[in-house]
């Protein structure tokens, strides 16, 4: 009798703890891995971010320092880097005079982009125009992760707009461990002063591609004004008037070709 009851105490520690050893397991699996694949996907996106501000120096030293060449060894995880150059872009700037908005200084410009897309974490992170602006695919706005090089001076009342254009041979898309390799194209300079009448500046989004806010949130910013009732995020076209009083403006425009990734 004492030898049964010594088996079946074994019997029902052995099952107790053989239950408990599956419950951990299944409380890992169930709560756990989630988690951990959560910080994976953050990861991967943080990284991506700071790759994205590695390639806008990259690009701020070609146009303002005249560098003719940059390469930049870069991680893409979690999703695909693609070069989208204007005849792909969507959206567009448009800079004029008030007084003759027909004739306008800069007409729909669209400056391309390098747009990294993650698959898993369903967000966008786009290196356009000179900005860094960033957006979840599945809700609505935008965030600017890196100015552009915009500025208005109070002093010597002069406003100072960098344009940058990203062409590209062919279709370019990859995933994994890539090199970025550009080059310093055509640089164009429109100077007008005095400036006689009001400035404005037109931003057109993409309809799928709509960074509208963050944009938004740059112009007020560097004290533009907006121009009527607009809603930023809503698809549409938003205009802004330069601050004022404006004497002097200058456009610069880049072109910034890249060759591979």
């Amino acid at each position: 009798m004492r030898s049964n009851e010594q088996g079946v105490s074994e019997s029902i520690g052995f099952m107790l703890i053989f239950t408990i050893v599956i419950a951990g397991i299944a409380l890992v699996t169930l709560y756990g891995y989630p988690l951990l694949l959560q910080q994976q996907l953050g990861a991967e996106e943080k990284i991506m971010e700071k790759n994205m501000i590695v390639l806008q120096n990259d690009f701020k030293s070609m146009a303002y320092k005249t560098v003719p060449y940059k390469e930049t060894s870069l991680k893409i995880g979690g999703g695909s880097l693609t070069v989208y150059n204007e005849s792909d872009s969507l959206s567009s700037f448009t800079i004029y005079n008030q007084s003759d908005p027909t004739h306008p200084i800069v007409n729909n410009f669209r400056p391309g982009e390098l747009l990294y897309e993650s698959v898993s974490a369903q967000t966008n992170i786009s290196l356009q125009n000179g900005a860094v602006v960033m957006r979840p695919r599945i809700q609505s706005g935008s965030t600017m992760l890196a100015d552009p090089r915009w500025f208005y001076d109070d002093t010597t009342q002069t406003m100072v707009i960098n344009l940058i254009n990203i062409t590209r041979p062919n279709l370019m898309a990859k995933e994994g461990i890539g090199t970025v390799r550009m080059r310093l194209g055509n640089t164009t300079y429109r100077y007008e002063s005095p400036v006689t009448s009001e400035v404005r500046v037109t931003y057109n989004p993409s309809p799928g591609q709509d960074y509208s806010v963050a944009w938004d949130n740059y112009f007020t910013k560097i004290g533009m004004e907006h121009v009527g009732t607009p809603i930023p995020g809503s698809g549409t076209a938003i205009t802004y008037t330069l601050p004022q009083p404006l004497n002097t403006l200058v456009i610069k425009t880049y072109e910034v070709h890249i060759e591979a990734i």
